[in-house]
């Protein structure tokens, strides 16, 4: 079975043996692998029913809980690593949740589609109307995405609140980097994952 790739990288940044809480983990995907390749024990948490029955399918614990109210029945460092992957844009207050997982997590990894992809750009330019990519599939009045950012907004985002990236992976959608997303990560790259502390 084929994982995204987003995925795949960010399990290979986290250790064997160790507990991972994924927040928004849609169908249970990361768990599953890193269940099955690194031993990690863990919950994922997220608030569509299709989901969480896809995730219990694939014998993922998983819980029903509304990222934008409060994860405050977990203990402080209670989980190695806390995973947001492609999920940030679509909660209410990043600030707030991003702290959370810090509070919870020893390390935390991030990640989210960029708004400042040339793609999105070009769209804006020429057809004054919000972009429309693979990696953001929705017209602006059915998204369910409240916070789009760019990998620019995030790193001045990160300056402003002292969260130290530990790693970051800018690539295209499927986690490949070039010239172009090294020299120009903001213009060229599509998806970017940063761990944190």
């Amino acid at each position: 079975m084929a994982f995204r790739k987003d995925l795949l990288l960010i399990s290979s940044w986290i250790k064997p043996n160790t507990k991972v809480l994924d927040l928004g983990c849609g169908n249970g995907e990361l768990l599953k692998i890193l269940k099955k390749n690194q031993n990690v024990r863990g919950y994922g948490i997220d608030n569509d029913i299709k989901n969480i029955k896809d995730s219990l399918k694939k014998d993922v614990n998983v819980l029903q809980i509304d990222l934008d109210n409060n994860l405050s029945e977990f203990e402080t460092n209670s989980f190695d690593y806390v995973v947001l992957a492609q999920s940030l844009q679509v909660v209410k207050r990043p600030k707030e949740l991003i702290d959370e997982m810090l509070r919870i997590g020893k390390e935390i990894i991030v990640s989210f589609p960029n708004m400042g992809h040339w793609s999105s750009r070009v769209q804006l330019l020429t057809k004054g109307m919000m972009p429309i990519t693979k990696n953001l599939p929705y017209t602006w009045d059915k998204t369910p995405n409240i916070h789009l950012c760019t990998i620019r907004d995030f790193f001045t985002f990160c300056e402003k609140n002292k969260y130290r990236i530990l790693e970051e992976s800018i690539t295209n959608k499927k986690q490949k980097s070039n010239f172009l997303i090294r020299m120009m990560p903001n213009l060229f790259g599509e998806i970017a994952t940063f761990r944190i502390k």
